[in-house]
């Protein structure tokens, strides 16, 4: 696909959003569980095409042998709705990490500010882009599947990543089900357009968390090999990039950490902005 291609597609997208961003829901903020008072950027307000929208969902509970990961239990009876769960993992640096770079690498107007999203709120129709993180252990309701189907039938973008090993890849593939129990995961091939449409990713590796720095090891469980994979629609058209055994969000995430290798936010980086373009392309 060509450049000029591309712009054109862009341009179109672009068009769309616009229309869409005065209905939009007002930036909200939750405390995380890395992080609880993270700085805004001073043009957090500013009107733009695109946001960084994080989902928000209920944890599952037993996960490794564990209580839930967030929300209940570990920090006290607080409800999944209110933060410190597991959707919040490295939220919201890693968000706005990202939502700068995406701006300097292409010509998105990107809002410097994320916003998390509930499902059962129905507000995501207003976030086409919508990324979420370890869904290793998430548990969708029903409704909020039902919710999902939609939003993705209706043209939206699915993200998601920071999941490793079987037993995390049963617990997402359990929700995700509910989501599209008519279609199947599938493993992407290196034509697909979303490797190509900025840069060239036909040579991808396994991209590893912070926990590198100290194990210096690239997997965690038994995720020892990173998979790409994806449900598409009825026209050929990608709606769910799903990123298992790696943790893009990290390397988003540690980008400015100097003891956090360079090559794999550099890779990370390069997934993202063509997740994002293809998303407001295809």
């Amino acid at each position: 696909m060509t450049f000029r291609r591309v712009s054109r597609q862009l341009a179109a997208g672009l068009v769309l959003l616009s229309a869409v961003y005065a209905f939009q829901r007002p930036f909200r903020e939750y405390p995380g569980r890395e992080y609880s008072d993270f700085p805004l950027p001073p043009d957090w307000q500013e009107k733009t095409e695109w946001v960084f929208a994080r989902l928000m969902y209920p944890p599952a509970y037993g996960v490794h042998g564990r209580g839930f990961r967030g929300g209940y239990g570990r920090y006290g009876n607080v409800p999944w709705t209110q933060g410190y769960s597991s959707w919040t993992t490295d939220y919201p640096r890693s968000d706005r990490h990202f939502s700068a770079v995406l701006r300097r690498l292409t010509r998105v107007h990107a809002r410097s500010a994320e916003q998390p999203v509930n499902l059962d709120e129905g507000d995501q129709y207003d976030w086409p882009w919508l990324y979420a993180v370890e869904v290793g252990h998430w548990e969708l309701t029903d409704s909020q599947a039902k919710a999902m189907r939609e939003f993705l039938d209706r043209g939206g973008f699915f993200m998601c990543d920071d999941f490793h090993g079987t037993e995390e890849w049963e617990v997402f593939e359990r929700s995700m089900k509910k989501v599209f129990p008519d279609r199947k995961i599938v493993d992407l091939a290196n034509s697909d357009d979303i490797f190509h449409v900025i840069y060239d990713l036909d040579d991808r590796y396994q991209v590893p968390g912070e926990q590198f720095v100290r194990s210096h090891r690239t997997y965690e469980y038994d995720g020892y090999v990173a998979t790409w994979r994806g449900v598409y629609d009825d026209t050929g058209r990608l709606v769910v990039a799903i990123c298992h055994n790696m943790d893009l969000g990290d390397s988003w995430e540690h980008a400015d950490n100097p003891a956090y290798p360079a090559q794999f936010s550099a890779l990370g980086i390069r997934i993202g902005v063509n997740y994002v373009v293809y998303a407001m392309t295809h």
